[in-house]
């Protein structure tokens, strides 16, 4: 600690007393407190991360009360030198811990690429998620919540709102055992850490905590896209003020020069696979991993900027890629994406699931999530998304599960039909599981003189009423033209 932070005035946080002082850009480092411009105003934020690229010195910063997602590598010219720093306690703040005990950002654990060794089935899912408790019991608390955010600016606070409090359903703490620092294979917890922080680079330890984002903006077709989590491109980009993403077929590039050659050349007009759907609206396109590696290997590195859940790694052949594009007189652009496992063992219909940012809250995801239901009930299996769902993608499926069922239930009402949670399951190819759960978050499950009942409440029917105003697009199961693929055994494994 500088001298001058020890002769500052003290500032009281959470873990004790900061020591405050002015502080210059070379003085000022990982773990200082400071005031930090955003949107036109000062914010008091806490540096994590400090990097220098080719426009010069960056500093990546959680902002008090703002959700993660918001987290910025910011300018020197963003940062008020004029104002006091608070220092970090030399014993209770540690900034190689991934971040300070003042940040507001939560801990969670992501699995990282490990080259060397060949891991299991499970581990090796490029679209899978690791394995956490099921995220259902939250259910009844955030139902009301009908839409989820599209974009970081989307998540800002409203007028007496704390984006912190209304963020993430999936935001929590780690237990205490996972926290401890651990040495596996050689590597060091706090070495990989330090390693992510200087260089952005593929971490090779499976029990590290969150990342710092490492890109800063990507240019993806006519959108300008600002990424929410840490994606392993390679070091290179992460020293890139902007990275160029080709729209259809998904190559990178960190020079504006050699990627305006790369279009010039490029002849891809739609995903590189069969087109089993078309309507007036959307198209869905079936991709095999194991036949197009570099493009779907692609894809998950464009996806992992916008999931913090997802588990990526380098081999993407057990899966099948289910891509949704809009077409223009330009090709076919992509919108969204669900990703499937050739052989599931737990019988999951859906590994992976995204709608990029620019098309989210537009009904997009709604039509993935209705496409892999249809796909499971011409393949005459029940279906669920594997766990945990992403925040974003956890309130795309609530909202899907509840309003199906419930139309389901008010049709049989009208024609005097009984009902019962198989028929719900068998009807709408969904695990009597995922039924089960929606019915007793919607409280629609009762226990009466002995048995089981299901009951419609009168706020479901007028809530019911409301939606069926607004216009809905969905997916028209007569027009795919598409049978269950059959897989030898080695094309549903690794091509090792």
């Amino acid at each position: 600690m500088s001298p001058s932070a020890l002769n500052g005035e003290a500032a009281v946080g959470p873990e004790g007393p900061r020591q405050k002082s002015r502080s210059t850009i070379d003085t000022i480092r990982v773990g200082c407190i400071a005031m930090v411009e955003k949107d036109g105003q000062a914010r008091r934020a806490e540096i994590l991360s400090i990097r220098d690229t080719k426009s010069g010195r960056q500093f990546y910063c959680n902002f008090d009360n703002f959700n993660k997602r918001l987290d910025e590598w910011v300018p020197v010219k963003r940062i008020d030198f004029d104002q006091d720093v608070e220092w970090p306690n030399p014993e209770k703040d540690k900034p190689k811990d991934g971040k300070g005990k003042n940040s507001t950002a939560p801990k969670r654990k992501v699995i990282g690429n490990k080259a060397q060794k060949r891991p299991g089935k499970r581990e090796q899912s490029v679209a899978s998620e690791a394995v956490t408790p099921h995220p259902w019991p939250d259910f009844t608390d955030s139902q009301p919540q009908s839409k989820a955010p599209s974009t970081p600016r989307d998540l800002e606070s409203k007028a007496g709102e704390t984006p912190a409090a209304n963020g993430d359903e999936m935001d929590v703490d780690e237990d205490e055992s996972t926290l401890e620092v651990k040495k596996e294979g050689g590597f060091s917890r706090e070495a990989e850490i330090e390693k992510l922080r200087t260089g952005g680079s593929m971490t090779q330890n499976p029990t590290e905590l969150a990342r710092i984002r490492n890109i800063s903006k990507v240019q993806f077709g006519q959108w300008e896209l600002f990424p929410w989590y840490f994606s392993p491109y390679p070091e290179a980009f992460t020293q890139e003020d902007v990275i160029f993403i080709c729209e259809f077929c998904l190559s990178y590039y960190g020079d504006k020069k050699s990627f305006c050659r790369h279009r010039s050349k490029c002849t891809l007009q739609h995903p590189p696979g069969n087109e089993i759907y078309r309507d007036d609206y959307v198209s869905f396109f079936e991709i095999d991993g194991r036949r197009q590696r570099t493009w779907c290997r692609n894809l998950c590195l464009i996806s992992k900027m916008f999931l913090d859940h997802k588990t990526l790694y380098y081999d993407v052949d057990p899966f099948l890629f289910y891509v949704m594009t809009q077409k223009t007189e330009k090709g076919h652009h992509l919108v969204g994406y669900f990703s499937k496992e050739k052989e599931s063992a737990d019988g999951y219909n859906v590994a992976c699931i995204l709608t990029l940012p620019q098309y989210q809250r537009k009904g997009f995801g709604r039509l993935l999530i209705q496409f892999s239901y249809e796909l499971s009930k011409i393949e005459g299996k029940l279906g669920s998304p594997e766990k945990p769902l992403s925040d974003l993608g956890l309130l795309s499926y609530r909202q899907y599960w509840s309003e199906n069922i419930l139309e389901l239930l008010l049709e049989c009402n009208e024609r005097d039909e009984k009902s019962s949670i198989e028929q719900i399951s068998s009807t709408l190819a969904m695990t009597t599981q995922d039924v089960e759960h929606t019915l007793q978050a919607l409280k629609m499950q009762v226990y009466h003189k002995g048995e089981h009942k299901l009951v419609i409440p009168e706020s479901l029917i007028k809530q019911r009423e409301k939606t069926k105003l607004k216009q809905k697009r969905f997916i028209a199961p007569e027009r795919i033209q598409w049978k269950p693929p059959v897989f030898t055994a080695s094309s549903r494994t690794w091509g090792w």
